[in-house]
């Protein structure tokens, strides 16, 4: 059974972090715990946990902040993230092992869902499109270390889609480069697609 600070943990992390209107907020602990469904305690034990994980600030007197994602946090988060996932098509590559008709299905599901609304579910899915190429190659103590980044992942991809009028078409494009090179077997090619997509949002992050 999900404990309070695990529900607690996961909405913060998932719904409110992610959020572009939330960064730089202050956070109600009791609006919070009302929306949850649990007492205060379960939300100050996940701020503290998230504290710990750099994602909020702890401000004495005034509460939990949102830490908003600084320039250089942003570009070492797009060099991490080239680093692990150049490395995963390499792998992959040489092993003959991409996924490709889960990467394909999931590219297609990206393609239903246009339009702000659906922003952050695009997003979601667009994390799952790389995570299952990291994953595919079977290194579990990479993929943990890679799912470390999912928030903030998520948070700069969803601020990325805001920052750029037609950024989700640029990012289905994107993908299929990607995916394209995988599947032709083609390393050096899907290096240079993964380079493009990460400079892309990159740009567009810190133009935003």
């Amino acid at each position: 059974m999900t404990s309070g600070r695990e529900k607690a943990y996961t909405y913060l992390k998932e719904t409110v972090l992610t959020d572009p209107g939330m960064q730089g907020a202050f956070l109600s602990e009791q609006e919070l715990a009302d929306r949850i469904g649990v007492s205060r305690t379960p939300i100050r034990e996940a701020l503290l946990q998230l504290a710990a994980e750099d994602l909020v600030e702890l401000v004495p007197k005034r509460g939990a902040r949102v830490s908003p994602l600084t320039g250089r946090e942003i570009r070492e988060l797009m060099e991490l993230r080239g680093i692990v996932e150049r490395y995963a098509a390499q792998q992959l590559v040489s092993g003959g092992g991409a996924p490709v008709a889960e990467l394909r299905s999931l590219l297609e599901r990206q393609r239903w869902l246009t339009g702000a609304d659906q922003a952050r579910e695009f997003i979601a899915v667009d994390h799952r499109f790389h995570a299952v190429m990291v994953s595919a190659v079977g290194n579990a103590l990479l993929d943990r270390h890679y799912e470390g980044l999912r928030s903030r992942q998520v948070r700069t991809g969803v601020v990325a889609l805001f920052n750029q009028q037609g950024r989700q078409e640029a990012v289905l494009e994107e993908h299929e480069a990607i995916l394209d090179a995988l599947e032709a077997g083609d390393a050096q090619a899907a290096w240079a697609a993964i380079d493009h997509h990460l400079e892309s949002t990159l740009k567009v992050l810190l133009a935003g």
